[in-house]
């Protein structure tokens, strides 16, 4: 059997207790690391090793019916060694059962020490655990809520203590200001590199986009102090109204943008829609006739008297008599007959003999 001190190695044990594909023999250290093997007894390593049924009853008693598959086996010193199995238990996908036994040399059988649920490889485990005081995140703080400062937070100085800004150092001196913890140079550093890599900062979308920045702008209010020289606050609006912007940010609501020519938007020609009237015929339907067109006569109303043709002699004047015809007067019908229009006069009839 040979020592290998690279990583931990699993026995695979068989069902009948032999090993099987072993490689290497490494035993674990309290860090994690590997230990120099220590020689032991064969009957002693058998002993260890062939307490496989031994462990899986220790597990049953402790948990009942929740062992799955054998893992393996690891040796921990000269006398113990920990048996592992799959753990068949809802919510525990992935964990193991870890049993640990012992046995001193010349014994003939092994003692059960310890039965553990542990995580295995793929186990679902808890995120690691982070200090209240570490929790907190830009805009946990609500209504109401009381957050101290820490005692020895390196953001802030004693009052007394110089500040490393000119200004207001001396203007605390004069005036006498009782503010007992001032921004301290570290402080004062955080809060320049988190605004000028926040959203009102050069590299922002918004100051990508415009060659003009807010130190040109009327808008911009310098800060006093040290940090006056790299940041103000917009005073627009329909900007960053508000807001503590770099010296080198910038936007469309510059105070130097220059109007659009002419008016209406300033990416497109102004369009009068008054100018045209648009007037949508009425659909026709099916009920009503065709509307006649100029080339066919208007048809004949029956209220007016049909118009005289060709073939029909003229009224008869006032004391004159018809004259007799040999045709037969046409039928009657319910259609009135073809109304014809002849622009000359019809030639009168003479009555004399």
């Amino acid at each position: 059997m040979t020592a290998s001190c690279s990583r931990p190695v699993w026995l695979s044990v068989g069902r009948s207790g032999t090993i099987n594909g072993v490689d290497s023999v490494t035993e674990s250290t309290d860090d994690g690391s590997a230990a120099p093997v220590t020689e032991r007894p064969a009957e002693l390593e058998a002993v260890l090793l062939g307490a496989v049924d031994q462990a899986r009853t220790a597990i049953v008693e402790h948990s009942g019916d929740s062992v799955g598959e054998y893992l393996g086996a690891t040796f921990d010193d000269s006398n113990a060694a920990t048996h592992r199995f799959l753990a068949n238990m809802p919510g525990y996908q992935g964990w193991q059962w870890a049993v640990v036994v012992a046995a001193h040399p010349g014994a003939d059988h092994a003692t059960i020490s310890e039965v553990v649920l542990v995580p295995g490889p793929t186990a679902l485990l808890a995120p690691k655990w982070v200090p209240w005081q570490e929790r907190l995140r830009p805009g946990d703080l609500g209504p109401g809520d009381l957050l101290a400062a820490p005692v020895e937070d390196a953001r802030l100085v004693q009052g007394f203590a110089a500040t490393g800004d000119p200004e207001l150092d001396e203007v605390a001196v004069e005036l006498g200001l009782g503010r007992r913890r001032l921004l301290s140079e570290l402080g004062r550093a955080d809060a320049a590199q988190r605004w000028h890599d926040g959203e009102f900062g050069p590299g922002s979308a918004m100051a990508r986009s415009t060659r003009r920045v807010c130190r040109d702008c009327g808008f911009y209010l310098p800060l006093s102090g040290a940090l006056g020289l790299m940041f103000g606050v917009c005073s627009n609006e329909l900007s960053a109204d508000g807001h503590v912007v770099d010296a080198e940010y910038g936007c469309g609501a510059h105070s130097d943008t220059p109007a659009p020519a002419g008016s209406g938007s300033p990416l497109f020609d102004p369009y009068d829609d008054g100018v045209l009237d648009v007037v949508q015929p009425p659909a026709a339907s099916d009920d009503e006739p065709p509307a006649a067109s100029d080339d066919e006569p208007p048809a004949a109303s029956d209220d007016e008297p049909p118009a005289a043709s060709d073939d029909e002699p003229p009224a008869p004047g006032d004391g004159e008599q018809p004259a007799p015809s040999d045709e037969e007067p046409p039928a009657p019908t319910d259609e009135a007959p073809p109304a014809e229009i002849s622009d000359e006069a019809p030639p009168a009839e003479s009555t004399e003999d």
